[in-house]
């Protein structure tokens, strides 16, 4: 895709050898009989077509996806992670535009009373989220108001924002409550502040602060649903599927190295902790995966599984990256534009880990987690 700074599609070299899909679960990868192999290759390709298109392309396409793309808990939640991927292996960026608007219409799906936006056959979606100290969204009841509800204030962290016909966002009820709404992001009331959005990773995803005025807004359940229904666990899980997808790619470039040069030992190494580090990323989705699809990631089993999930994942890419930076030195970096942009998407996507934070946060999780399996001082510990 291109972007406001006039990035350039990657070269042909770039893009020699058709995309490969990435599966979860090896046990099927080279089956030509099965079905989600098939459509994962169809995805791959489709998303190759798209790099160097315009967000707006983009965007297109991924809601033609959602259409056919299935949901968590549905039975199907690893070939749902297996999509994203895929795409994240091809470009992160691409990758962006999709995992919202996937994740949108789960939440969607989830919701108990869905809303009339739903029923747009094209309508795309952002989710947002996010707080911080200097905006605050507020919802107050207006029976006139379509969906019952306006929506006034300033919300940070909105990816995309001037690209989706929606977004799901959050907004404070009250002083300490806050409830999802649907709002439709191109009507009066509604601007998109020009920010300084200056990241040259993921660069074409522009994230903005939304401004609002009094705009009609539809709830997305009630107060206080959307952050601890099951799914919101089950979609964190998602995104550590793209940043696999992503580290997948970088991998794959090393891969490829060793294969067509004679490797001397120092890349050996580095070939096997990249294998043990995405082997135990690979396995920790896929576990959680059928914990979803088996209804038993739910409340704070589904919170700490997503904990666990994400700390695993986003350790494997970081040892990814940084063997992939020690193993072919800096000639890649500097003349291979996919691969430093891979590179430089990843670093930046894999910051919505909040690093030793969640780590610390999965640590009382899981104390709180023995704690209520039992309260004595022997208790059983979890390993």
């Amino acid at each position: 895709m291109t972007d406001h700074s006039g990035r350039v599609p990657p070269s042909p070299t770039d893009t020699a050898t058709a995309p490969i899909p990435v599966r979860l679960a090896p046990a099927t990868a080279t089956d030509p009989t099965d079905p989600t192999a098939a459509d994962l290759a169809d995805l791959a390709a489709g998303a190759e077509a798209l790099v160097g298109a315009p967000v707006a392309d983009a965007v297109t396409w991924s809601v033609g996806v959602g259409h056919h793309a299935p949901l968590p808990g549905s039975g199907r939640t690893l070939a749902r992670w297996e999509q994203l991927a895929t795409v994240a292996a091809v470009d992160l960026a691409l990758a962006r535009v999709l995992e919202p608007h996937l994740d949108a219409l789960a939440v969607l799906d989830e919701a108990p009373d869905r809303p009339a936006a739903a029923a747009e056959e094209d309508a795309s979606y952002g989710v947002w989220a996010a707080e911080a100290s200097h905006a605050r969204l507020e919802a107050v009841r207006d029976a006139d108001a379509p969906g019952g509800w306006r929506l006034s204030g300033r919300k940070p962290w909105c990816s995309l924002a001037g690209d989706v016909s929606h977004g799901l966002v959050t907004a404070w009820v009250g002083e300490h409550d806050r409830a999802m709404f649907s709002v439709a992001t191109r009507q009066p009331g509604v601007v998109v502040e020009d920010g300084a959005w200056s990241a040259y990773a993921l660069a074409e995803v522009t994230t903005s602060t939304l401004a609002l005025d009094a705009v009609p807004a539809t709830p997305v359940g009630p107060v206080g649903w959307y952050l601890d229904r099951p799914g919101f666990a089950w979609g964190g899980a998602g995104v550590a599927a793209v940043w696999y997808g992503g580290a997948v790619a970088l991998a794959r470039r090393l891969h490829r190295q060793c294969r067509t040069r004679q490797p001397d030992q120092v890349a050996l190494v580095h070939l096997g902790a990249v294998d043990a580090a995405l082997t135990g990323a690979r396995s920790v989705l896929v576990t959680a995966a059928a914990e979803v699809d088996a209804g038993r990631a739910t409340g704070a089993d589904g919170a700490l599984l997503a904990a666990r999930v994400r700390q695993v994942v986003a350790d494997a890419a970081e040892e990814v990256s940084s063997r992939l930076a020690h193993a072919l030195g800096p000639g890649p970096l500097a003349h291979e534009a996919r691969h430093a942009r891979r590179v430089a998407d990843l670093a930046l996507y894999l910051r919505q880990h909040h690093a030793e934070r969640d780590q610390a946060a999965l640590g009382a999780a899981l104390l709180d987690a023995t704690d209520a399996a039992d309260a004595s001082d022997a208790a059983t510990p979890p390993w």
